[in-house]
Parts: structure tokens; sequence; C-alpha cells
């Protein structure tokens, strides 16, 4: 209902500061028929909000978090005031930039994120090195990191030099700092990890620290991508 994030809805629930139909609830897995039962949070009703969906282009050092214990800066300094609470889809860790979607329909965002999607997720990394033929036939093989088998959909190089080279990778699956870990396991120093897509959603020219809202027809297009139908009006 775009109240707040799941984690924190599960908090609140545990909490035992949640009402349903007018009884306490401590089940954060008990389903709620939309626009039948009634659902409250320290005895307010808590109405269904306009789904809204936003890109990002997240900073290098930048956290993706609401808040962060050691005082770094968030996703949310970009987000625009007055918005109301979205959560991010995903995340990009700290060292990482580019785009990031933000939203509060968290049906869609898990759908996004889910490994049964098999949605693209395109990347534009800088490396401290030149890459062979090899090491590009290695990450779309797979390659064993800490027990776990990664691999890329796609791997090539964009354009390179003596001291540096950069790579487009193309991931379907979204394991944790994937393409960090394939890198570290050959040996291969990251510079910069930018992600420049999503499905068919791309960063295009949108400035870095920039946030802007969907258009329908982006919207429409990830849908598609995702097997969803997409409804019109």
């Amino acid at each position: 209902m775009g109240f707040c994030s799941r984690s924190r809805a599960a908090e609140l629930i545990r909490a035992g500061r949640v009402q349903l139909n007018g009884n306490v609830a401590r089940n954060a897995e008990a389903p709620v028929r939309m626009g039948n039962d009634r659902v409250e949070v320290d005895n307010v009703l808590v109405r269904g909000k306009c789904l809204i969906y936003f890109m990002l282009n997240k900073p290098r050092g930048v956290v993706t978090t609401a808040s962060d214990e050691k005082g770094r800066e968030t996703v949310y300094a970009y987000v625009p005031e007055g918005a109301p609470w979205m959560g991010a889809v995903g995340r990009l860790d700290k060292a990482s930039e580019g785009l990031l979607l933000l939203t509060n329909d968290s049906e869609w965002a898990a759908r996004v994120t889910a490994p049964q999607t098999h949605l693209d997720k395109t990347y534009h990394v800088q490396v401290a090195c030149e890459v062979e033929e090899p090491a590009l036939e290695a990450m779309t093989k797979g390659i064993l990191a800490d027990g776990e088998l990664l691999c890329s959909k796609r791997a090539e190089i964009l354009r390179g030099g003596e001291k540096n080279t950069w790579l487009k990778i193309v991931l379907d699956e979204g394991k944790n700092r994937q393409i960090r870990r394939m890198l570290q396991a050959l040996h291969i120093e990251v510079l910069r990890l930018v992600r420049v897509a999503m499905g068919p959603l791309e960063l295009g020219r949108l400035g870095k620290g920039q946030c802007r809202e969907l258009a329908r027809s982006e919207k429409e297009a990830m849908d598609r991508a995702m097997g969803k139908t997409v409804a019109r009006d």
C-alpha cells in the first residue's frame, strides 16, 4: 500500500502496532484482501497511495539505505522533496553507481528483482588491466567464488588501453556483489562499476545524482519485459 518498507512493516507488526479488521495482527505473512480488509497502524487507517516509479543515477560513495548508522549519505538525499515513501529496487553497493529504481509498489519491486524474471541488467565496468578473451569466456561459462557458481549472460570489451579496459557485462541474475566477485576471482581490479540499464530501461543522459519519474511508456516496457500484460485505461 506504499506506507513503508517491508522490513519496517514487519517491525510494526511484531511491535503490535498494526490492526487488521480491528484485531492486533502479529503475523507479517497473514494475507490481506485489498479493498475489503481494514488495516490500521496505531489506530490510524492506512489508505492505498498512488503508485510511483522513479529512476536515480546513483553517485559513487552513496549507500542504498533509508538511514545509515555511520552517518553516510544515502540515496534518499536525491529523492525529490515532498515525494511519498519509496523503496530501492535491489541494491547498488557504496562503490557502485548508475541506474537505481525506486518505487512504493513493493509487488512490482519484488518482480523486478526476482531470479525467475531473468531481467537483463547491464553494467559498464572499468578494470585496471588489459582483458584477454579467456577471461571473458570464463565469466560467461561460470566462475566458482566462495563455493558459489557465478556467471554473466554476456561479457565483452567496450574499449581498452594499455593500463585499463572498459567491459560491458550483462547479468540475468542478481547474486551479491556478483561482478566484483567474478573479477576478483580472475585477479582483476575493478576501478568503476556503473549500471547503465535494467531490461529495456536505460540510464541515458540522466545526470549523476539526478532523479526522475518513469514515463508511462517506460513502465509498460518494463512490465512487458517481465511477462506482465500491460493494462490500458
